[in-house]
């Protein structure tokens, strides 16, 4: 149980780390003159990740103490490193909410130059991935199926912003 403990303080960490710089970059992206686009589904994202925290927490205890899975840690692990990439390379740009400065373009370079949306396929794997690092299947698929359906909503808003 300690393992899993230590993991969800990291992984709340996290999410919440992300969180601060999100905040400090609208903060920035605003005084740019930045147009926030999509915040009518902004609410159900934020409520979609509170809730996957929320059912690993109650998968974990309903199954008992599960072992670590390595190699799903070490896949998690390696997505961080590719997120980490990938949020560089937006800087300033990076951010949880749609954000479109005027006159500016979507950046092209890390991932960027070779993928059209890099973060949101590392948060399809992350969702998919972190709850298989101690075998919580359940949450594992009902969030990768609400997440799919969230980021349909979520990508196509982005695409139009973009056009």
């Amino acid at each position: 149980m300690l393992y899993f403990i230590l993991f969800l303080l990291f992984l709340i960490t996290q999410r919440l780390s992300e969180l601060y710089i999100a905040s400090r970059n609208e903060k920035w992206l605003r005084s740019k003159g930045a147009v926030e686009y999509g915040e009518e589904h902004y609410p159900y994202i934020v409520a979609l990740h509170t809730l996957f925290i929320i059912s690993i927490i109650v998968e974990y205890f309903l199954r008992g103490n599960t072992h670590i899975d390595y190699l799903f840690l070490v896949l998690f692990i390696l997505l961080l490193l590719f997120k980490l990439w990938a949020l560089s390379s937006l800087g300033k740009y990076w951010n949880t909410k749609i954000f479109r400065v005027p006159g500016a373009g979507p950046v092209k370079k890390g991932p960027y130059k070779i993928f059209k949306h890099p973060n949101y396929f590392i948060v399809i794997c992350e969702i998919a991935i972190i709850p298989l690092v101690f075998h919580l299947y359940y949450t594992a698929i009902i969030f990768t199926v609400l997440n799919a359906l969230m980021l349909t909503v979520r990508i196509k808003v982005e695409n139009k912003v973009w056009k």
